[in-house]
């Protein structure tokens, strides 16, 4: 899967390091002083990285925890957001990666300690109070945990701080180490889906929604907390049908009432991701939608997007309690 890793000079002998190697004994190794030196420079073609991504070793050194925008949250008064990776397995056309980043290279930050470290300091800050931490935002939570052991390393912390919450954000199926282990409450496992149409469309080499439907329900057997994000919704002719199909064929397969959490939220992007996104893939059809410009933001015209959030927010009330929702706006 890795046929080539660069490794940052001053972790070259760190345990994960190691360790990660070993399990590519095949793959060409390759030092760099630091990891932007790789995955920085402009003169990179995304769409062919894509195609056989290498993995970057790296240490981060500052911003490990970072503070979650006003609108963004399940229910918490302290939320922040962090990424042990950046960039995705995964490739799908709504992305804001491919907007954001010069490379399609993983970068992979091997010093969790600093990121423990960061967790514990936060909580003890308000210790009577919840403290909700999220990952999945520069990559997918799971996709590579058999290369990162991110959940294995890091849900022990969460479960020994008291106030500390997690949420996993993915659309893997990669939960073998979460059925290992023993639920609890404080850790929820996020899964994301569009309609089967715009998932076949435009999230490739994404497990499709039947597979992910099966890792939710498996996992919510075995105890797990639940959440479902239908963030973000994508416009198309026919997409209250799609939605109505997809909220119908999601609630048959798992219980609404032990779930945790349901969020919605429509396709957005920064205005200089998407002018970069639409010149990798000028014939997709997603960025012909009735989009415009709103505060620097591309979404679709604020009526469409009024009505396609009602819609859904209609259709999901139908299946859930309204303290279990949580839409999400620009």
């Amino acid at each position: 899967m890795i046929e080539t890793i660069y490794i940052e000079e001053d972790i070259l002998q760190h345990p994960r390091v190691l360790d990660i190697c070993a399990r590519f004994p095949k793959a060409r190794k390759i030092t760099c002083g630091r990891y932007g030196e790789v995955f920085n420079p402009k003169a990179q073609n995304f769409r062919l990285q894509k195609q056989q991504p290498a993995l970057i070793l790296a240490e981060k050194y500052r911003g490990f925890m970072l503070q979650a925008p006003p609108h963004y949250g399940i229910g918490a008064a302290h939320n922040y957001y962090f990424s042990h990776m950046l960039n995705c397995l995964y490739d799908c056309r709504y992305c804001f990666l491919q907007g954001m980043y010069q490379s399609a290279n993983y970068v992979l930050f091997v010093n969790y300690e600093d990121y423990f470290a960061d967790i514990q300091r936060l909580c003890s800050e308000t210790p009577d109070e919840a403290v909700h931490f999220f990952s999945g935002y520069d990559c997918d939570s799971l996709a590579l945990e058999p290369v990162t052991d991110f959940a294995k390393e890091f849900l022990p912390i969460i479960r020994s701080i008291p106030n500390a919450w997690m949420e996993l954000r993915t659309k893997s199926t990669q939960v073998r180490h979460l059925m290992d282990s023993i639920p609890f409450e404080r850790c929820i496992v996020a899964f994301s889906f569009t309609p089967d149409e715009i998932a076949t469309a435009l999230e490739h080499k994404a497990p499709s929604i039947f597979k992910r439907l099966d890792a939710l329900s498996k996992l919510q057997a075995q105890g797990w907390p639940i959440g479902l994000r239908f963030d973000p919704i994508i416009y198309e002719d026919n997409y209250q049908q799609h939605y109505q199909t997809l909220f119908k064929t999601v609630f048959a397969k798992i219980n609404p009432d032990t779930l945790h959490s349901v969020s919605l939220g429509v396709f957005r992007l920064p205005d200089k991701y998407f002018k970069k996104i639409h010149k990798l893939y000028p014939q997709e059809k997603l960025f012909a939608s009735p989009l415009e410009s709103k505060s620097g933001m591309m979404s679709y015209k604020t009526a469409l997007e009024e009505d396609m959030m009602a819609f859904c927010t209609a259709e999901l009330l139908r299946y859930i309690p309204e303290e279990k929702f949580f839409p999400c706006s620009l």
